[in-house]
């Protein structure tokens, strides 16, 4: 018996060296030399990222920072990823197990009563009633894996392993960038809630002025009228404004995993630090940085090790099964005397005729990975057209932002000019309300273009796959 084991071991080792299927290697793809962007020079690359920096190096709002590693342990999508790579964690420890003998003990004790007058004559004097018992230890239960099945569904469960991972850090980088976003958008909405409570300050004051000019038979009801149209305008803007920022307070608050409240906020919208330069690396780094890229190369390789598990059923299938114990016709006499019993049974299994099953499951798994392939490659192809959008934007962005600056200033001092003019009678009332009216769009036209530019940081920072770093 113990010959028989070790032979048995070592056939077993001798064979499975062979798998079946194709073994993977990661598909070439053309990579650019820099990102398109207005400012990058293929003779010039930049070697580091800012997305090699940990997301509080990059926002250092303390409040933002705050509600961030609120979002990262409360946040529903965050458990549920967690969750995800815990079952597939369980999943490869299942497929993993297939691989070794299985190990059992058990016992059965059975008692039977014959009739006398049965088919079967009992002799007189012998006992009508019977027992029949075992203790059997289950030495092994094992299939050797000579064609490689088993080792390609380990291989195939450990690619969804690292690609639930990598999916679970892909859900950081996008939760972080929605919190950010969220919050930043807040920021904005006070500054626009802030401009319109100010406009209609002076505009009332204005209202004020030309009603007394009114009864001095200076100015005419319809002066009256427009600077009425302006205060209106600007109240109405209020509300609104309080409208968007409670919503987004309760959106804040799903993000965080909590019901719906208030936000706190440590730093203005304009207070809020963006750095000077914002290295985008090298092209070929986001292969490895960005974590659905990532993600899908391991649902690749998944793919590709499951046309070996298919590819396998196409040849034998030796399972070896092995028993040591004891039986007795006597459950009393079970252990005494010699009672010992063993058994080992090699069972083989060849598939011959199975209507087309196997070659359809081999060509279902090819599907599949080609099916894989090409959402690899969009995956590739995705993030450098991110990474681009995001780039230009966040250029753009900034000259933007400081021609809407200038025109600020100047629409400031048109209105100081135009109200002094209507003062000393130079000039009509309308044109004052109108240099009113352009300064106020202009200003949250400011206000928008400020938030526009840190938003294109995030989205240039989520683009280039940072956020994950543990």
């Amino acid at each position: 018996m113990k010959k028989q084991l070790i032979a048995a071991t070592l056939i077993a080792n001798l064979l499975s060296a062979c798998m079946v299927g194709p073994d993977y290697r990661r598909p070439p793809f053309a990579v650019p030399g820099v990102f398109r962007d207005s400012k990058s020079s293929p003779a010039a690359p930049t070697p580091h990222s800012i997305a090699d920096l940990k997301w509080f190096e990059v926002f250092n709002d303390e409040q933002l920072q705050e509600l961030i590693r609120i979002a990262l342990v409360q946040n529903y999508d965050i458990r549920d990823a967690i969750a995800r790579v815990d079952a597939a964690r369980a999943n490869l420890g299942i497929t993993r197990a297939d691989q070794y003998p299985n190990f059992g003990l058990g016992a059965d004790f059975n008692a039977i009563g014959a009739s006398r007058r049965g088919q079967q004559t009992i002799p007189r004097g012998a006992p009508r009633e019977r027992s029949f018992s075992s203790v059997f230890l289950n030495l092994f239960n094992f299939e050797m894996d000579i064609w490689g099945r088993l080792r390609r569904a380990t291989e195939a469960a450990r690619a969804d392993l690292l690609g639930a991972d990598w999916a679970r850090k892909a859900v950081v980088t996008i939760l972080i960038g929605d919190v950010a976003t969220a919050y930043f958008s807040l920021l904005e909405l006070d500054m626009e809630r802030e401009i319109a409570i100010n406009t209609l300050s002076t505009r009332e004051e204005s209202l004020r002025v030309i009603r007394i000019q009114q009864q001095g038979g200076v100015a005419t009801l319809l002066d009256v009228r427009q600077a009425e149209q302006l205060v209106y305008t600007a109240a109405v803007s209020i509300p609104d404004a309080e409208r968007q920022i409670e919503q987004t307070e309760n959106q804040i608050s799903f993000l965080l995993g909590q019901n719906p409240g208030s936000i706190s906020r440590s730093r203005r919208l304009t207070e809020q630090q963006t750095p000077p330069e914002v290295p985008a690396g090298l092209p070929s780094k986001l292969l490895e940085r960005r974590p659905d890229i990532q993600a899908a190369e391991q649902n690749l390789v998944a793919a590709n090790a499951n046309i070996g598990v298919a590819k396998a059923a196409y040849f034998p299938q030796i399972t070896l099964t092995a028993e040591l114990g004891y039986q007795s016709t006597a459950l009393a006499n079970l252990f005494s005397g010699s009672r010992r019993m063993w058994s080992f049974v090699p069972q083989l299994i060849y598939p011959i005729f199975d209507a087309g099953r196997t070659r359809s499951g081999v060509e279902l798994a090819e599907a599949e990975q080609r099916s894989a392939l090409a959402q690899y490659e969009k995956a590739i192809q995705t993030g450098f057209r991110d990474v681009s959008d995001a780039l230009i934007q966040y250029q753009r962005i900034k000259e933007v932002r400081a021609q809407r600056e200038l025109l600020v200033t100047a629409l400031l001092d048109r209105k100081r000019l135009a109200y002094l003019r209507y003062q000393g009678g130079v000039d009509t009332m309308l044109n004052a309300l109108n240099s009113d009216q352009d300064l106020f769009v202009a200003e949250l036209s400011l206000a928008q273009t400020r938030l526009d530019e840190l938003l294109s940081l995030v989205q240039l920072y989520k683009a280039l796959g940072g956020g994950w770093q543990e």
